[in-house]
């Protein structure tokens, strides 16, 4: 049965492979949504109201108006936000439990192995002010191997869980963004590179990765030093 959104989900977001999983899925539902930018730049992250809502100082984070028994209810981490909004509104997160299992089990993968190795990967060839050879290289050669489980779970299917698109594919696909910046070369990988293509035909996808882009321009993390200092250094908060 198909529900009705009438107040806007608050989103609270940031144009980055996490925050682009949120936009795309609300974009994706057509629900009404009320953008709340939150600059990890500029530390807004740590404000105490945000951390209300988000102990753990990360974006993205919503606040649902209409959350169980229409009681407002706020939820963070990327992927319990796509989990929710997809149990919410019955789509993209299926219920048969096998094809639950399968989304869950690529979620989780993104989750806990293509999102933060490809993190470090960037991070050391891109922001460390050392290069230490050692890291770039031993995230270089995981973020090939992850690259690699992904095309060949690719091969025969066009989603990453079987025949239909869901959550488990937008959590992924922002993280391939930065093919490039992460040293990898798209063409050693045709099945990624095809279903790239077949997900950035879909319009909420490029409107999910749009979102929030010429702000985030004025804070550029490759030269801004303090903003640098803000999301590198947090000992102190």
């Amino acid at each position: 049965m198909a529900v009705s959104q009438e107040k806007p989900i608050e989103l609270y977001y940031w144009p980055t492979p996490n925050g682009w999983k949120i936009s795309i899925m609300l974009e994706e539902l057509g629900v009404p949504y009320d953008l709340k930018l939150t600059n990890i730049g500029r530390g807004e992250q740590f404000e105490p109201d945000f951390l209300k809502i988000a102990p753990n100082n990360r974006m993205p984070a919503i606040v649902d108006p209409e959350g169980p028994d229409g009681k407002p209810i706020s939820v963070f981490e990327s992927g319990a936000i796509l989990q929710y909004l997809g149990r919410k509104f019955n789509r993209f997160y299926p219920t048969d439990e096998r094809a639950r299992v399968e989304v869950e089990e690529w979620l989780m993968w993104q989750m806990g192995g293509f999102g933060p190795m490809l993190g470090q990967n960037h991070h050391f060839r891109v922001y460390a002010p050392e290069k230490i050879e050692y890291a770039m290289t031993r995230y270089l050669n995981e973020t090939h191997r992850l690259y690699g489980v992904l095309n060949k779970c690719l091969a025969d299917r066009d989603y990453v869980a079987g025949g239909d698109y869901t959550i488990a594919d937008m959590a992924i696909f922002g993280w391939s963004q930065s093919w490039e910046r992460q040293g990898m070369d798209i063409e050693e990988f045709p099945h990624v590179k095809v279903w790239r293509e077949r997900l950035w035909e879909r319009e909420a996808v490029r409107a999910g990765v749009k979102l929030g882009k010429e702000e985030a321009k004025r804070t550029d993390l490759t030269e801004d030093k303090e903003a640098q200092s803000v999301l590198f250094d947090q000992r102190a908060r």
